[in-house]
Parts: structure tokens; C-alpha cells; sequence
């Protein structure tokens, strides 16, 4: 594996392979699914906390949340990723759920049918593009300039990569205690990826969640 990789990192699903509940809202991004329950293996670790505060755990969960930009160069999400509206932008003026200075640090390639300007807040640009997963990635691969490209999600989006064979590596942390029964999924099981992934099944030392490394045959 070489060259610029697409990776899915820190993605979070529930045991059922939900990554975000249905009826989704400006109130409720996850819709009925709880974010604080879903990324709590996150907040634990020392290089979360030290935003804030002192302390945190360290080994595997603190390397996956220090390893989420490291040679990122430009990151692809779905429109429900960048905010709530749907159909035709009624709202131009609102500029999505990730305030004045967003945490991308990179070019964001957000899909949607319904295009409009792109939108610069702090050092992050927000391209909004129509167009089919593979050229999506080759606009994010030239504006990441030899960096790798982080496909943020939510769920749907990452399976259309998947299905267009598209993901060069996937981490996604599994919460065996949690299920939504509906919503945005990823997968039915994540046994789906072993026919063209390498994978590796390693429980959160705080046992919260169970860790699923892939990477492509």
C-alpha cells in the first residue's frame, strides 16, 4: 500500500453497526443516538483531555485519537456531517454545526445534490461537490498535495466508498452496549470487510468499545 490513502478513523458505531440515529436535527445531530455515549472512549484519554485538562488514559486509545490528523491533508464528509438542512440551501448564511474555527485544519469535500460556494471559516474550506465518490476523491487528493485524505463520514457516505472499493484503511470502534435499531448504518456486521480487508479486532483497554483496524489485501 502506497501513495496517498484514504482512511476512515475514530469512526464510532453501535453494536448493530448504527453510526448515528434517525430524525436527525439541528438540537440532535446524531438524531436518537447519543454522541457522549458513542465517543466516550475518546473523551478519556489524555490527548482529548489535555485540550481541557490534565490527566487521561494512555496506550491504544490515546495513539488512535493522536493518530486522527496525522498526514491528513483534506477530509470528505456527507452533508449530514457538515449540518441538518436538506433539499436546496435555504440558508446561506448559517455555516454549519462546526463554529468559526472548525477542527479539519484541511480542505472539506462535503457531497450533497444541492451545491453552493464554497465557504472559508479559519484555515478550513468547505467545497460543497455533486459527483461520484471517485471524484470526489481525486479533487480531495490533489487539494491534499501528497498528504492523505481522511473520510470523515457519517455511515452512509463511508459504504458508498466501500462499495466503490475506494477505503485504503478503516478504523471503527464498536460499542457492544449500545444499539438503535435504526438510523444511519454502516454495516450489518462488520465481518463484511474481510473479503478485501486485513482485519484486526482489539478490545478498548477501558473496555467501552471494541476497535476493528482494516486495511486493504
Amino acid at each position: 500500500m502506497s501513495g496517498q490513502l484514504l482512511r476512515v478513523q475514530n469512526f464510532n458505531v453501535s453494536a448493530d453497526g448504527f453510526g448515528a440515529g434517525g430524525e436527525q436535527t439541528f438540537e440532535r445531530p446524531f438524531g436518537h443516538a447519543d454522541p457522549r455515549t458513542l465517543m466516550a472512549w475518546c473523551g478519556e484519554t489524555a490527548s482529548w483531555l489535555m485540550r481541557t485538562e490534565p490527566g487521561g488514559s494512555r496506550g491504544l486509545d490515546d495513539y488512535l485519537v493522536r493518530d486522527y490528523a496525522r498526514n491528513i491533508g483534506a477530509e470528505i464528509m456527507g452533508r449530514g456531517k457538515f449540518g441538518p438542512q436538506k433539499g436546496a440551501w435555504e440558508d446561506h448564511e448559517w455555516q454549519g454545526w462546526w463554529g468559526d474555527e472548525p477542527p479539519f485544519h484541511t480542505p472539506v469535500f462535503v457531497m450533497t445534490h444541492h451545491t453552493r460556494p464554497s465557504i472559508t471559516l479559519s484555515d478550513t474550506t468547505f467545497h460543497f461537490v455533486d459527483a461520484d465518490p471517485a471524484t470526489v476523491l481525486a479533487q480531495a487528493r490533489e487539494a491534499a498535495q501528497g498528504k492523505d485524505v481522511r473520510l470523515g463520514g457519517g455511515a452512509t457516505v463511508i459504504r458508498q466508498f466501500l462499495d466503490a472499493d475506494l477505503i485504503d484503511t478503516l478504523h471503527v470502534a464498536v460499542s457492544p452496549g449500545i444499539e438503535l435499531g435504526s438510523g444511519s448504518r454502516l454495516w450489518k456486521s462488520p465481518d463484511e470487510l474481510r473479503d478485501r480487508f486485513h482485519v484486526d479486532v482489539v478490545p478498548s483497554p477501558g473496555g467501552s468499545v471494541v476497535h476493528y483496524l482494516a486495511w486493504r489485501k
